[in-house]
């Protein structure tokens, strides 16, 4: 059945029963950061006033905490309760510290490996105050107060994210790189799964007591019979479909008892042969009843997703001023670089929604959606188009060579799908708005969002070659399938000497000198912390993978037989992986800004201002003004007038005129702070706190930093 743009809800009985019965949650201390985003809206708004566009300029480090570890990199936005800030560091440990001092006061070590972790959950109950975190394949309950496991959650203080999902996904990855939610007695949690071809755990939503781990509730974000949606699959889709998770976290409304999330793409993310339909709840921004889990709407923002457009991060709640008429809503920004402002107790767009026809896919048995959501307000903030116009004017020889290279590529508007030609994505797979939303003032209805605007190309593969193919091709291959989209693409030894860029885990540039050949058969069969295990992938698949990294016997020719090709036995069609477009200096290939800080009316809809945010250091010793950069986390709002930021690849943290977006403060960080800030009160003095771990996506050198500003004493 054809479905265009849909939302739907309960009946108003349902909602009567099911919501209004929740209690009215206490008034938020605005002196503290309880929750992840600020509160349960998340809002990244501070009420605080200490700090203002007068006295910005006077901001120093009043203490700096040194994690020690290492890891991936530092996403955390930490949260502050009773004078304690609860961070988690590279290595995937939780410490609490002194929040006035940075001095620390207990560790905890969740014995998982590495791995991107964005925050912890606080909740309590009188004199029971529990952390709840998860690491690896484990959500761990800690006292607040000693660091210790609380033994009367799950088994010794954890339970395990691979059980309860109504699927057996015990050899599959599940784990949670954002935090869930606290309502009532319940921890509302997502997940992390697969996204490649191959196997893959679905993203069901689960509601856990907080008291004991038990599971209270879950949602099928890919639906079982008889569910809502369930149509939009193929029939068996419910037992082998992965994906569609809601790895951003949550927002609630405590008030109405009503929890939102966006969720993932369904998987294998750019190849759909396989899942014929719109395929929610792919894509989606989700309300659920946060008693039941019962679902109460759904809005999708992308029909079979080909490009991982994942809904990134969970919809801010915010009331606006709407023809004449004060509304409770949700403001969902996106990796495209659109914001779906939607009425918060039914889904319906309070701007126009249109369904607009984008280009078919010409991928033999992909069958892509032929219209996507376009919202006539607010406009885009994102660049979505890359044709020889759009160019990079740097110097005449970049935009000359860019030029050329055009002329061998698919280009256009946003939703070209996947092809065998290379084909320019833009925004990219991690562009617009990522993981860390935005901000908004909610006295104002003003949103503050980053956005980035570099392009990437794609391109298809056959899974199953016809002819002989070496060793090296084949792990080039399967590396493209499987690895680039976290550990980055070009891994040549012989082509590489900085760190590579678009990588979230380590680069395995360097993999010949830290691993063994045979461990890193052991590896891929077992998985360690954040990386899945691949139990799936044949002998000769993991063989050539490891010609691939280890520059062993590339170029060895073997010939193929249908039990060689385990990985992608059922995915006849590969993507070449996440690639970086670059020219020939090493800058964008697309017209400047590259990366932007933008504030939106969300009552007109408007753009108020957009400003670069970041540049690069050797183009600023050029002359030339800033040129944004690619930016990975989220702002922070004040009641002083401010948006605080990191997120950019030149290391520094800013603060902007909210009303004008000039830039009144920076400091230069030892490492990107691609995290959320945090902002709280001790003792009469407001700080201001963001994660220096540098490293992930954008590809820097790494850090281990906690910084804390403050105005002198």
């Amino acid at each position: 059945m054809k479905r265009s743009l849909r939302y739907s809800f309960l009946a108003a009985a349902s909602l009567a029963l099911g919501i209004s019965l929740s209690i009215h949650a206490a008034e938020p201390d605005f002196r503290t950061w309880s929750v992840y985003g600020g509160d349960a809206g998340g809002t990244k708004f501070s009420a605080l006033t200490q700090i203002d566009r007068s006295n910005v300029a006077q901001l120093r480090p009043a203490w700096i905490y040194r994690c020690g570890d290492r890891g991936s990199t530092i996403e955390c936005n930490p949260i502050v309760v009773d004078g304690t800030l609860y961070l988690t560091t590279p290595g995937l440990q939780v410490v609490a510290l002194d929040a006035a001092d940075g001095k620390p006061r207990w560790t905890f070590s969740g014995g998982a490996g590495g791995g991107v972790n964005r925050g912890v959950v606080w909740w309590n109950e009188g004199d029971d105050r529990r952390i709840f975190f998860a690491s690896g394949t484990w959500l761990h309950a800690i006292d607040a107060d000693t660091g210790e496991p609380v033994p009367s959650f799950g088994q010794n203080g954890r339970i395990d994210l691979r059980e309860g999902l109504d699927r057996d996904v015990f050899f599959l990855y599940v784990t949670s790189s954002s935090p869930g939610i606290a309502y009532r007695d319940l921890l509302i949690m997502g997940s992390a799964v697969g996204e490649g071809p191959g196997p893959t755990a679905p993203g069901h939503i689960r509601a856990f007591d907080a008291r004991t781990g038990e599971r209270r509730w879950i949602f099928h974000t890919i639906p079982h019979p008889g569910e809502a949606g369930y149509d939009t699959w193929p029939p068996l889709a419910w037992k082998t479909a992965g994906g569609c998770n809601a790895w951003g976290g949550f927002t609630l409304d405590p008030d109405r008892g009503i929890v939102f999330c966006g969720t993932g793409s369904p998987a294998y993310d750019h190849y759909g042969g396989d899942r014929p339909g719109a395929n929610l709840y792919g894509n989606c921004v989700l309300a659920l009843n946060a008693a039941t889990g019962e679902r109460i709407w759904d809005f999708q923002t992308v029909h079979h997703d080909l490009w991982d457009y994942d809904v990134p991060c969970p919809p801010v709640l915010v009331t606006v001023e709407h023809e004449g008429r004060r509304i409770d809503a949700v403001a969902q920004v996106t990796k495209t670089g659109m914001v779906f402002l939607l009425d918060r107790e039914t889904g319906n767009p309070l701007f126009p929604v249109e369904e607009r026809p984008v280009p078919a896919s010409t991928i033999p048995g992909e069958t892509s959606w032929p219209t996507q959501p376009f919202p006539l307000r607010p406009p885009p903030y994102a660049q979505q188009r890359l044709t020889a116009e759009q160019a990079t004017d740097l110097t005449p020889a970049s935009r000359e060579a860019v030029l050329q290279r055009l002329t061998t590529m698919t280009t256009g508007d946003i939703f070209l799908p996947p092809g065998f030609q290379d084909t320019v994505t833009l925004p990219q797979f991690n562009g617009g708005t990522d993981w860390g939303g935005p901000a908004v003032n909610p006295h104002t209805g003003i949103l503050y969002v980053n956005c980035s605007n570099e392009a990437e190309w794609i391109s298809m593969v056959a899974s199953k070659p016809s002819r002989q193919i070496t060793l090296g091709q084949l792990g080039q291959r399967l590396y493209g399938a499987i690895c680039s989209n976290c550990h980055g693409f070009n891994v040549d030894p012989a082509a590489q000497t900085a760190e590579t860029p678009g990588a979230v885990a380590p680069s395995l540039r360097d993999v010949a000198a830290r691993l063994k050949a045979e461990d890193l058969h052991v590896l891929l069969a077992e998985g360690r912390g954040q990386m899945p295990p691949f139990p799936a992938l044949s002998d000769i698949e993991k063989d050539a993978l490891t010609a691939f990294l280890f520059d062993r016997a590339r170029e060895r020719r073997v010939e193929l037989g249908e039990d060689d090709l385990a990985w992608a036995r059922d995915t006849p069609y590969l993507a070449t992986g996440h690639n970086d477009f670059r020219d020939p200096e090493g800058f964008p290939v697309n017209a400047r800004p590259w990366g932007t800080l933008n504030a939106i009316d969300l009552n007109r809809g408007d753009i108020l201002w957009q400003v670069p945010l970041g540049t690069y250091p050797e183009l600023e010793r050029r002359g030339l003004p800033p040129t944004g950069t690619f930016n990975m986390g989220g702002p922070l709002a004040t009641a002083g007038g401010l948006v605080f930021i990191g997120a950019s690849m030149d290391e520094r943290f800013r603060a902007f005129h909210s009303e004008t977006g000039e830039v009144l403060w920076e400091f230069q960080m030892d490492a990107g702070g691609y995290a959320t800030p945090a902002s709280y009160e001790i003792n009469g003095r407001q700080y201001v706190v963001i994660a220096a771990g540098g490293g992930g996506k954008p590809g820097t050198r790494r850090g281990d930093a906690y910084y804390a500003f403050a105005l002198p004493d």
